[in-house]
């Protein structure tokens, strides 16, 4: 009967021992885990803290970099406006250059042909003044005349190969700006302020007035 009822004592103490040795394996299971998931938090929230203390180094580094890099782009624009300043005078200022030799070149004969348009003035005077009539009685006050009046077109020649022309606006519109009124005649077959009768002839170089015509305007 001893025996009998040792027997299931023995088997209880078997499965006890089972049982504890499998809570134990479970529990020793369940700790590793529970280790590597702390590990591996830990670990994870050493990383997040070094990526924070490397941005919160970084950031200041960034912030230099950019303000460096916008008074650089500032710069820039700041020298690339002076430089096409600078290139458009240059330019303007070439070119005001060029205009004056060229116009140098052209009128820098300009006081010259006044000086010489006062002869052919006297040249014109001189012709004019000779009676027409007594030329065929008297040879060599043909001769002077015909002598006068070739000088005078060869200087007209010079004249007009250097772009100096006379301005003969006889029965024109009055231009202040090429022609000088000196009195004012009335003529009822012409409009009003109409060139009626020329004084003196005026010039003009390279379609320049550097004399004025003197001229009598007409009135109504």
């Amino acid at each position: 009967m001893a025996a009998k009822a040792a027997l299931p004592v023995q088997i209880f103490g078997r499965r006890f021992v089972q049982l504890r040795a499998t809570v134990t394996a479970q529990n020793l299971s369940a700790l590793r885990l529970a280790n590597q998931r702390l590990y591996t938090t830990e670990k994870q929230a050493e990383e997040t803290a070094e990526q924070k203390s490397g941005a919160a180094a970084v950031a200041p580094e960034v912030e230099k970099l950019t303000k460096e890099l916008a008074a650089a782009k500032e710069q820039n624009a700041e020298l690339l406006d002076k430089y096409k300043r600078a290139l458009a005078d240059s330019e303007n200022m070439r070119n005001r250059l060029n205009k004056q030799i060229a116009d140098a070149k052209i009128f820098g004969i300009q006081s010259f042909c006044k000086d010489l348009l006062e002869v052919a003035d006297t040249l014109g005077h001189a012709t004019q003044a000779v009676p027409k009539e007594k030329l065929s009685g008297n040879a060599d006050l043909k001769n002077l005349y015909e002598g006068l009046s070739m000088t005078r077109a060869s200087l007209l020649q010079v004249f007009k190969r250097h772009g100096l022309e006379p301005l003969d606006p006889i029965n024109q519109k009055f231009d202040p700006n090429q022609h000088e009124a000196l009195f004012q005649k009335e003529d009822k077959t012409v409009d009003a302020n109409t060139v009626v009768e020329v004084t003196k002839l005026g010039y003009k170089l390279h379609e320049r007035c550097i004399r004025p015509a003197l001229v009598g305007v007409s009135k109504c």
